[in-house]
């Protein structure tokens, strides 16, 4: 079992003829990912050849679902073209877009969001600005590593990319079920609460990470759920527990003012609702492997 992404998931590239798009296509298909085309209307039908695999380029993704039969789109397109890129493939009602771009502009995230919403919520969204996700052995979506890990039964969302890798590599002997990164921007598609809950649903799944930063109201959101509906044993780790306040922090643009938003603020509303906190990703992993034990 996995969340989101399987080893029967077909997956297309938006973007895949640019450099990005080249450049992870190949690692993607190294790692076992199924990729059935990519998208490029400029481009349509020729191929791309990756180490002789011939993968066809399609003007839209709608034509790419009609012959392919695709159900997993990632992105690799310029931020002005981002926006536009997502409407096609919410258009298109393929099942999950990925959305890896960075720097995206906060309106066209909400306009594709709430696009996304009054079409019935057939495309899941997962990003912008994210390092895709993976299901080790099966699949990877995205910029994640697919050599730092292997399957077990772990799942782990995350705000951070980086912070993704590393506990992905702290826990390699124990493995993941599935590893999401949702992205730090201040609107992104899939929450840490749609995750817990798949997470929660899987019968795969033996205990949840949840990684989160400072800024916003997301896990605080996320502790309200946990404590509602989730019974599986979750440990979280918050960075920025060392951020100044006032002072906007890195990618997620995260503002602490006073103690609305901080790690230490975040910290304590997961552990009210029983999450084990860690206060270094290392920390972290090590209350993960005693629950395990």
């Amino acid at each position: 079992m996995a969340i989101f992404l399987t080893k029967e998931s077909k997956v297309i590239v938006q973007g895949m003829t640019g450099s990005e798009g080249q450049k992870h296509t190949k690692r993607m298909l190294a790692s076992g990912t199924n990729i059935v085309g990519g998208v490029n209307p400029r481009k349509a039908g020729t191929t791309v050849d990756f180490d002789g695999s011939e993968i066809p380029v399609f003007g839209s993704v709608a034509e790419a679902i009609e012959k392919t039969g695709a159900d997993v789109t990632v992105i690799f397109v310029p931020e002005k073209f981002t926006k536009d890129a997502v409407l096609e493939a919410i258009d298109a009602e393929i099942g999950l877009a990925v959305v890896i771009t960075e720097g995206v502009a906060v309106h066209d995230t909400a306009q594709f969001w709430a696009y996304a919403q009054s079409k019935g919520n057939k495309t899941r969204i997962i990003g912008p600005n994210c390092p895709g996700l993976i299901t080790p052995g099966q699949s990877n979506a995205g910029i994640i590593p697919a050599d730092i890990t292997k399957p077990g039964r772990i799942g782990l969302v995350s705000k951070s990319g980086t912070l993704t890798y590393q506990m992905m590599y702290e826990l390699r002997d124990i493995g993941f079920s599935s590893c999401v990164g949702i992205g730090g921007d201040p609107i992104i598609g899939t929450t840490h609460i749609d995750a817990l809950k798949a997470f929660q649903d899987d019968p795969d799944t033996d205990l949840i990470v949840m990684i989160g930063e400072i800024g916003g109201d997301a896990e605080e959101r996320a502790a309200d759920f946990i404590k509602a509906n989730v019974t599986k044993p979750v440990v979280g780790y918050v960075a920025g527990f060392t951020a100044p306040e006032g002072k906007t922090m890195g990618h997620a643009g995260a503002i602490v003012s006073g103690s609305s938003g901080t790690a230490q603020a975040k910290k304590e509303a997961l552990e009210a609702a029983g999450v084990k906190v860690g206060k270094t990703p290392t920390e972290t992993a090590k209350l993960a492997r005693e629950i395990l034990a």
